[in-house]
């Protein structure tokens, strides 16, 4: 038994599984008291697989299989005693990590405080990436590819990356002169990075941008709030009513009034960015236990296995009220890696799977990652219909719009908050295209001063609209005619 592909899961589990809970009983509401085993049993193994079983409505439909799958494909196990205790998890998680002798692995990170934005804005204190640590600066074009010497010990490296792309990307920041500006491009179902451009006007020297997690999530948050919305039971056609602007938001909106003359649907605040419905529909329908899965599901606060150093984008959702709400809506102490926002996109675009990127081509011999499911096929589909109204009638429509560089089929969220002294605005835009075969996501960043000349939404419209003149469509194979029924 690998303990430490448990523990990998752990965070996927509700709060009632973590703390002891079983099967649903007289006693359902107790956390039972249990000895903690000094190491995983499979017969604790199974124990705990059951329980995750019990709970998996709590848990959704994904998170608790997911653990489930995993202990019996470790364990193979036969069905537990009736008499089996419960496990606590938590306890146990604590106590193997104690002994010293456990590392923890890519999806589970040990705990550590979300620093607030307003106090201290990770961005403040960036620090660019070592050369010797990133690829794409130390890469060299060989025949059409970028390609990392490996040296006498080491074999060469062969990225992902499409030179002509990432030039194409690079080129415009520098055109435009943005002080700090990424842009990410893979493709969704093989998490393959076909560029991650950067350019820093406000300082050259720095590297590793697309890769770092200081910048506010902002309203790309709202892809996760969505997502746990839908799983809650809530539809993209659900409406919700307000008064006074969309984008404000106090504490007294969350609550209705007879004074809410005006209402959206999920899918519309989607598209408009609506802070306050996403508000109340946070306040109405999700715990923080909901959301917290759902961020946890989504790689938050957790390490995504990377060729190069990813920061973990962090996510503090707090337990109730007005700062749960506040934070379901986008303004929570919640940062971002521009690679992690390009995967976001990818989740939605790959039917609800999560596949990790990849940045260096594997040998034949490498086996394929397997895409682990995160969201239902439904709850994805519903996700990528509203974002559709980002581009089609929301918040990114006019830069879509242009005439001469429309993306056909392409779904997206902007996003957008700013810092005050010093005064940084930071705009996002993720999204794939085509909605409905999916061929490239992005994520686009821009953080501006205050002149600036484009915000992220222009840049990942370039990015998706490039990318796709680059990546040609599959072509459709047809059966020649009178040849449907021969052997």
């Amino acid at each position: 038994m690998t303990i430490r592909r448990l523990l990998a899961a752990l965070p996927l589990l509700p709060l009632s599984l973590l703390l002891g809970a079983s099967a649903p009983g007289p006693d359902a509401g107790s956390a039972p008291s249990v000895t903690t085993p000094a190491a995983l049993s499979d017969a604790d193994a199974r124990t705990l697989a059951t329980a995750v079983e019990a709970v998996a409505t709590d848990a959704g439909p994904v998170g608790a299989r997911a653990l489930v799958e995993r202990v019996e494909a470790e364990a193979a196990p036969a069905p537990p005693p009736a008499d089996a205790p419960p496990v606590d998890a938590r306890a146990l998680a604590e106590a193997l990590t104690a002994k010293g002798d456990l590392t923890f692995e890519p999806g589970m990170v040990p705990p550590q405080p979300v620093p607030s934005r307003e106090k201290a804005p990770p961005f403040g204190k960036l620090q660019g990436l070592p050369r010797a640590q990133d690829l794409v600066a130390r890469a060299k074009l060989e025949g059409g590819k970028l390609v990392v010497k490996g040296g006498k010990s080491a074999p060469d490296q062969v990225l992902t990356i499409d030179p002509g792309l990432q030039a194409s990307l690079t080129k415009i920041m520098q055109n435009y002169q943005v002080p700090y500006g990424a842009a990410v491009v893979l493709e969704p179902s093989t998490g393959r990075v076909l560029a991650m451009a950067e350019h820093s006007e406000a300082k050259p020297e720095l590297r590793g941008l697309p890769v770092r997690a200081v910048f506010p999530a902002a309203s790309i948050f709202k892809i996760v709030t969505g997502s746990a919305l839908l799983e809650a039971g809530v539809t993209p056609d659900t409406e919700a009513c307000f008064h006074g602007g969309k984008r404000s938001l106090s504490e007294r909106q969350l609550e209705d009034s007879d004074r809410d003359g005006a209402c959206y649907s999920l899918a519309l605040a989607m598209g408009k960015s609506a802070n306050v419905i996403f508000a109340k529909m946070t306040n109405k329908h999700l715990s923080a236990d909901a959301l917290k899965r759902m961020a946890a599901r989504m790689r938050f606060n957790r390490e995504i296995p990377f060729a190069q150093p990813l920061d973990v984008s962090l996510a503090y959702i707090p337990e109730d009220g007005f700062a749960l709400a506040n934070t379901g809506a986008g303004f929570g102490d919640v940062y971002l890696s521009p690679l992690h926002g390009a995967l976001l996109a990818a989740v939605a675009a790959n039917e609800g799977r999560w596949v990790d990127p990849v940045l260096v081509e594997p040998e034949s011999f490498m086996p394929v990652p397997e895409p682990e499911p995160v969201l239902t096929p439904t709850t994805a589909h519903a996700l990528t219909r509203m974002l559709e109204e980002t581009v089609t009638h929301g918040t990114a429509r006019h830069v879509f719009r242009e005439r001469g560089f429309q993306v056909p089929d392409a779904v997206g969220k902007t996003g957008t908050l700013a810092d005050r002294e010093p005064f940084r605005d930071y705009s996002w835009f993720v999204g794939f295209a085509p909605k409905d075969h999916p061929r490239v996501a992005v994520a686009a960043l821009i953080v501006n001063e205050p002149k600036w000349r484009i915000r992220g939404s222009y840049l990942g419209r370039e990015a998706l609209r490039l990318a796709l003149e680059r990546i040609p469509a599959p072509v459709e194979v047809t059966a020649p005619a009178g040849a449907a029924g021969k052997h």
